[in-house]
């Protein structure tokens, strides 16, 4: 092995570096330098690709008109909140980006509530979607919740339950607030099930301490 780990990797490194030699996983990834370069590769493509997108929004943001049409403007936060959930599972630390990003979306939301004036239900549902938007981006600091919710995650439904019995504990017990109740009492049975198979005698001790989490959330 001569290719080292990278120290923040992006969704594909982690979930390679997530099934390696794991029994809990159906095909487990075996340890060689062509997967793990391919991996950082992809990595490495999607950070150019959203270094791109981000210069080219940033620009967008700083050339609104005064008198921008509301349509341009609602488009261009989707666009800012959806390069905010992108960079979260990104290579690379993302934090000044990330800033960045937070930074240009509340001026285009000072921009949205100084044409809602005087309305006080409008008012109202921007200050809770405010506050649903913070608590999104807060989850969002966790790896694996942004590995789930990405468009293309590369977590197959048959690997879901591996990944949430290997992933670092605190980031299980995040992630549950996405799941409703009938998927985690699903996610619950099928875990047991998993461990009992490949694990009865409770030696996979981060698994079992992941199992816990999970069927306390259930």
């Amino acid at each position: 092995m001569s290719i080292p780990f990278s120290e923040l990797p992006g969704r594909h490194e982690r979930h390679y570096k997530l099934r390696l030699d794991n029994p809990l996983f159906r095909e487990p990834a075996t340890l060689n330098d062509a997967d793990l370069l391919n991996a950082q590769r992809l990595d490495h493509e999607e950070l150019l690709a959203f270094i791109t997108e981000l210069r080219a929004t940033v620009e967008r943001a700083l050339n609104l008109k005064s008198n921008e049409e509301s349509d341009v403007i609602l488009k261009l936060k989707e666009d800012l909140e959806r390069l905010y959930e992108t960079s979260a599972g990104l290579a690379d630390e993302q934090g000044a980006n990330q800033q960045a990003l937070s930074q240009l979306l509340a001026a285009v939301m000072n921009t949205i509530r100084s044409n809602t004036t005087g309305d006080s239900l409008a008012e109202q549902e921007m200050a809770m979607e405010q506050q649903a938007r913070q608590m999104h981006f807060e989850l969002l600091q966790h790896a694996l919740v942004a590995d789930l919710l990405h468009p293309e995650t590369l977590i197959a439904p048959d690997q879901l339950v591996p990944t949430l019995l290997s992933s670092p504990t605190e980031q299980v017990k995040a992630v549950m607030v996405i799941f409703d109740p009938e998927q985690l009492a699903m996610i619950s049975q099928e875990a047991q099930a998993l461990l009992s198979l490949h694990d009865p005698q409770k030696k996979i001790v981060d698994a079992q301490t992941n199992l816990t989490v999970i069927q306390q959330a259930s």
